[in-house]
């Protein structure tokens, strides 16, 4: 050797720095600003929150040559990461006119859909009522 110390990598921090990287590419704007969708005179574009979480842990270990047992030099390290995305929103764009709709269970967009089981059966109990009564009506007609 020529008296220099090599330096030795941290394997954590390379895992680290791979993982933060390639979800750096995934959390883009367009991650989170979608792409339009055009449905007639409507443009609408959806809106999402991006979380992101990263972990990684490695070390290096080296034998002193008092436990032969667990003798031997190595490095190691490992890491995850993880991506949520959730749709929040959607804008809808008429002409020049711009409108928001919150999704989940505050928005007005969430709140319509929490409403639907509810509309539908009134909607049901009301069309079977009808089909009754003209059912009732025939008969009343027919006899």
């Amino acid at each position: 050797m020529n008296g220099t110390k090599e330096a030795k990598v941290n394997p954590a921090e390379e895992i680290l720095k791979s993982l933060i990287g390639d979800l750096k590419d995934l959390a883009k704007t367009e991650t989170i600003v979608g792409a339009p969708i055009t449905m007639g005179e409507y443009v609408i574009v959806p809106i999402s929150r991006v979380s992101l979480g990263v972990g990684a842990g490695g070390g290096v270990g080296e034998s002193d040559g008092k436990n032969a047992k667990r003798g031997g030099s190595g490095q190691g390290g490992g890491g995850g990461g993880g991506i949520r995305m959730n749709p929040v929103a959607l804008v809808a764009v008429h002409g020049s006119e711009l409108t928001v709709h919150r999704l989940g269970a505050g928005g007005s967009l969430g709140r319509t859909v929490e409403r639907m089981p509810d509309v539908l059966e009134t909607t049901l109990e009301k069309a079977f009522d009808l089909w009754q009564g003209r059912k009732v009506k025939e008969e009343k007609q027919g006899s």
